[in-house]
């Protein structure tokens, strides 16, 4: 039989074999006018000064911070999911999967392993034929969906209540807001999934097993071992995870800076750039005025700069972690963004970044168009909930 190299000239070693085309061209021309944007404003030299320090201050205070966390948290986790509490939530929370989610209980598993974890945790669980079959088919594409609404749950919420005591009920919240998202998004997924499956009635009984969700797998040892052991391995995975945001953090966030904030002064009308970090053209605060005021009812942002977090989170929510201290530093959100931060960090948790990936993983990559478009509602609701969830509660603690 012949390879793919053999049949097709232009793949070699795996890799597709392409001449210059028009493509090149297009590349450059979106890469080059966006520095030379950069450039006429603050001035070349400046503008790299700006990125390099930029990138560099992030590395230092905000990866290795979120770091940090992502190393407890998985050791955290893992202590949890050993001693069986992971366990106990879940059988809480699987009878109320279907009514709130049309979902098996089984499905809870999912949503706490993700919130434990990441977005993609969810595929191995999908993989895996004990727990796929409470699923009917077309609630198997749901997952996708359900498992990106809670996608670095523990992290994110761990990261805003580091902030300062006077964010823990707004990450809490948020927290709330995330799970009403979280249905909205897998509900309107079920509605394209019995269409796309032509189905026309569906079973009101829940067929999970209660042996799958009444047994766990525990580590080999005593108790003081299988705790070394569960500390150590869940470490070992935050440290992973923690790397993996680096690329994000560092790239898409200092690009998202350099166009929220401003130059460090200005004199006479003229902006003064010194080449330091966090300095920028501030072009996302002047588009985003034309918008603000239909959102702001919605979401209650403190500022326009805002919005540049939920619009980083689309593609990674590591790296929309990385602004929320610097808007702190400059007095741009309060408790209500946090809530709202988190909500949508949560239920988006850059999903445009793995829908796709991760639908192809589940064989329905036909339906991602639905999934990414049941998510942004999801995740707009999410913020709104967040909103004026937290403005109850300002109420009733007054």
């Amino acid at each position: 039989m012949k390879t793919a190299e053999a049949l097709n000239p232009a793949i070699v070693n795996g890799k597709t074999k392409k001449a210059i085309s028009k493509e090149t061209f297009i590349f450059l021309f979106v890469i080059g006018v966006p520095f030379w944007y950069l450039g006429s404003r603050m001035g070349v030299g400046t503008m790299f000064n700006v990125i390099m320090a930029t990138a560099h201050e992030l590395l230092l205070n905000t990866v290795f911070f979120i770091l940090s966390i992502a190393v407890l948290a998985g050791a955290l986790s893992a202590l949890l999911s050993e001693f069986g509490v992971v366990a106990l939530i879940n059988k809480i929370i699987s009878p109320i999967m279907n009514p709130l989610y049309g979902l098996p209980g089984a499905a809870s598993i999912g949503a706490i392993t993700t919130y434990l974890s990441d977005n993609p945790a969810i595929i191995s669980l999908a993989k895996d034929k004990g727990f796929i079959k409470y699923f009917k088919d077309y609630q198997i594409p749901t997952l996708c969906n359900l498992g990106t609404a809670f996608g670095m749950g523990l992290i994110l919420t761990t990261y805003m209540i580091s902030l300062g005591k006077e964010y823990i009920a707004p990450a809490l919240i948020g927290n709330v807001a995330a799970i009403i998202g979280s249905i909205v998004s897998v509900r309107i997924m079920t509605h394209y999934t019995k269409k796309y499956y032509n189905v026309s009635t569906v079973e009101k009984k829940d067929n999970t097993a209660s042996e799958y969700l009444n047994v766990r797998d525990i580590r080999s040892g005593n108790a003081f071992e299988r705790a070394l052991d569960a500390i150590l391995e869940g470490g070992k995975n935050g440290v992973e995870m923690g790397i993996a945001i680096i690329p994000g953090v560092l790239f898409i966030c200092t690009i998202v800076m350099l166009l929220t904030f401003g130059p460090s002064a200005v004199e006479n009308g003229v902006p003064v750039y010194t080449g330091s970090a966090f300095e920028g053209v501030a072009l996302l605060p002047k588009l985003g005025k034309y918008i603000f005021p239909i959102l702001r009812p919605f979401f209650g942002f403190k500022s326009v700069e805002a919005l540049a977090f939920p619009i980083t989170s689309l593609g990674a929510v590591g790296a929309a972690m990385g602004l929320v201290k610097s808007f702190i530093a400059n007095n741009l959100i309060g408790p209500n963004d946090i809530a709202v931060f988190t909500a949508m960090g949560m239920c988006w948790s850059g999903y445009l970044s793995t829908h796709i990936g991760m639908m192809d993983a589940l064989n329905v990559r036909q339906l991602s168009n639905k999934a990414i478009l049941s998510h942004t509602i999801g995740g707009i609701i999410a913020g709104i909930s967040a909103n004026y969830l937290f403005m109850l509660y300002t109420l009733l603690i007054k």
